[in-house]
């Protein structure tokens, strides 16, 4: 069945239903009618035309992985190029780093354009946004400057890695650990698993947000935190056997990696990325 973005639905419903007439008046933002109107149907355009038409080679051709390497469908790559040097993939990011600073529901419209089209495609772009927004809101100024650019502009990707084979929903039964070195980065021990887009070829550099729990955290969520790792795999492995060192995103209770090029259930050592 081919997918027609119902570019006109949406607007209606942002438009009278998400109450944009009164976030204006209230000064919340100052965006339009006309311009709101003009990114849907772009993004209608795109989803429809674009994306779509992404499902037939996906099913096709599937997602072979040789020789360490995942290597996505015919014409995937090229399409998500093409998205993220559009600006969608900073449609809502601070402006400051490159983003274009538009409402999270201009965002949430387009992410459902994008995930009707193809989920396939449209959730790994998901993922990026989310680490953009822990790291815009809790990060150093040096990754903020080092990293944000690049995630932001769509060079690099992100992911999230929060699953462990005892801990789905149960966010709180995880059992990977941080542990503080004396340079202040902590060394991750543990497993994740379903790590969606943890492994692909559209970009260069995967960012990877790892959730564990310091030693000595209080149970349940509260005692996680987020850190942010670089890809530490030289060649895939069976388990994880060996701890990562990654910096912390915030210095508080609950910590993310940065891994380049990651086999999604590979951890190994490296020592945390520069800031600078």
């Amino acid at each position: 069945m081919t997918y027609r973005a119902p570019v006109a639905d949406i607007a209606f419903t942002l438009k009278h239903a998400a109450g944009f007439a009164a976030a204006r008046r209230d000064g919340i933002f100052d965006l339009a009618d006309d311009v709101l109107d003009a990114v849907l149907e772009e993004a209608g355009k795109f989803a429809s035309d674009i994306i779509a038409p992404l499902n037939r080679a996906g099913d096709l051709h599937g997602t072979p992985f040789r020789d360490g390497v995942v290597t996505m469908p015919p014409g995937w790559k090229e399409a998500y190029r093409s998205w993220a040097a559009a600006g969608w993939n900073g449609l809502a990011s601070p402006e400051k780093w490159g983003g274009q600073g538009l409402p999270h529901a201009v965002n949430a419209a387009c992410i459902e354009m994008w995930n009707s089209a193809s989920m396939a495609f449209g959730i790994g772009p998901v993922l990026t946004m989310g680490a953009i927004d822990a790291l815009a809101f809790h990060g150093s100024d040096a990754l903020k400057q080092k990293y944000l650019p690049k995630l932001i502009s769509g060079e690099w990707m992100g992911t999230m890695q929060l699953t462990e084979p005892q801990a789905g929903s149960d966010v709180g039964a995880l059992r990977t650990k941080a542990e503080r070195a004396p340079d202040g980065s902590y060394r991750i021990t543990g497993q994740k698993i379903f790590i969606t887009y943890g492994e692909h070829d559209l970009t260069d550099n995967i960012i990877h947000f790892v959730l564990a729990r310091l030693p000595d955290a209080p149970p349940a969520p509260r005692g996680s935190r987020f850190s942010w790792c670089r890809n530490s795999c030289s060649a895939p492995t069976a388990r994880p056997a060996r701890a990562t060192t990654c910096a912390p995103i915030r210095s508080s209770t609950s910590s993310a990696s940065m891994r380049r090029r990651p086999a999604p259930w590979c951890m190994g050592t490296r020592a945390a990325p520069p800031v600078s």
